[in-house]
């Protein structure tokens, strides 16, 4: 996504514990914290149904990244870009003996020619099907949930209804924010009917996927930059000044010292995202930072995964030089990451 990466922004972070690459996110106030005067069975309701706050942000990073990696840091980023990031999470099940057993499983599949290496068109084409996989596998995971008539397609009321029905209906003055809670309702109605080609107020599954990942969707660009611009720009001015940048992704506690990476990020926000330099970021820019499209992050996280493990520097891998960095791949009771290990050998 970007030549440059900085860190994103919260609303487009799903973790940060990377140095950063992209995607985007500080969740999406969440209906639960908008909903605590309510009755418990009412929560119960609008909780059941809708789509967790963080799915249904827009990312404004991108999964996957050309940033350098900091991997003594930690290999967070690599676990989710190598097995899909839901995935990722529940490598702490297992016991580092059973990762690596998992992991050798894995590499049998992703050796497609059976040659016995693993080359960067094989890996490449792998960390793109698990990204392909998260995002299909999402889709199916909250659609029965909408298409209440199931008759392949989810309408707007239906979506409206099934997330909001309870509170529209009382106009909200149980909610505790009000307007927060209309400003989501208000932004939903905009991201379905933007996601909706036809304009039939009706999605289809692609549609759909749309409305829950703009950011794979080249026609549901201008959501993604107007969402971005409207959770950082706190002034209310329609563009992101520097502290605004900086105030979505660290907050100052007790007077103490800014790190370094803060710093880093300053200097990016002046010297590579304000390329008009006029000390702001408006909608072009914004673009250009959280979509720029050209970079496949895929394709260097690969060759990062190649060139970090590739002991003998043939330009691929082995069976037991990725076993030899097991860690780097995956995660385990010692990393408290993962989860593709933990499926049968079949569902991957």
């Amino acid at each position: 996504m970007f030549s440059l990466c900085a860190c994103p922004p919260s609303s487009l972070l799903f973790s940060l514990p990377l140095p950063w690459f992209p995607v985007f996110t500080t969740p999406r106030q969440s209906v639960m914290s908008l909903l605590k005067s309510i009755a418990p069975l009412c929560i119960l309701a609008v909780v059941a149904f809708a789509v967790p706050a963080q799915e249904k942000r827009v990312h404004h990073r991108n999964d996957l990244s050309d940033h350098a990696h900091k991997d003594g840091d930690g290999y967070q980023y690599d676990h989710e870009a190598f097995l899909g990031k839901e995935e990722s999470k529940t490598f702490d099940q297992l016991t580092p003996e059973e990762s690596k057993a998992k992991l050798a499983k894995i590499v049998e599949r992703i050796d497609t020619d059976k040659d016995g290496f693993v080359n960067h068109a094989e890996l490449h084409y792998w960390i793109k099907h698990r990204q392909r996989r998260y995002i299909e596998e999402n889709v199916n995971k909250h659609w029965n949930d909408y298409d209440m008539n199931h008759d392949g397609k989810i309408g707007w009321e239906e979506y409206k209804n099934t997330t909001y029905g309870y509170y529209l209906d009382e106009e909200f003055d149980d909610v505790e924010d009000k307007a927060t809670y209309r400003t989501m309702l208000t932004r939903d109605e905009r991201r379905f009917k933007t996601a909706d080609r036809d304009g039939d107020g009706i999605a289809t599954r692609e549609e759909f996927t749309a409305f829950l990942h703009p950011e794979e969707f080249d026609y549901m660009r201008g959501v993604v930059v107007q969402e971005t611009v409207e959770d950082i720009d706190k002034n209310g001015d329609g563009k992101i000044n520097l502290e605004e940048y900086i105030g979505d992704m660290y907050t100052t506690e007790n007077g103490e010292k800014e790190p370094d990476w803060v710093l880093t990020e300053r200097t990016h926000f002046s010297e590579f995202r304000d390329t008009n330099k006029d000390g702001f970021l408006d909608a072009d820019e914004v673009a250009r930072w959280v979509l720029p499209g050209e970079v496949d992050h895929a394709d260097n996280e690969a060759k990062h995964l190649i060139h970090e493990t590739d002991t003998d520097k043939d330009g691929k891998i082995t069976r037991k030089e990725i076993l030899a960095n097991w860690n780097m791949f995956v995660g385990s009771q010692a990393t408290n990451y993962g989860e593709d290990l933990t499926k049968r050998h079949d569902e991957l």
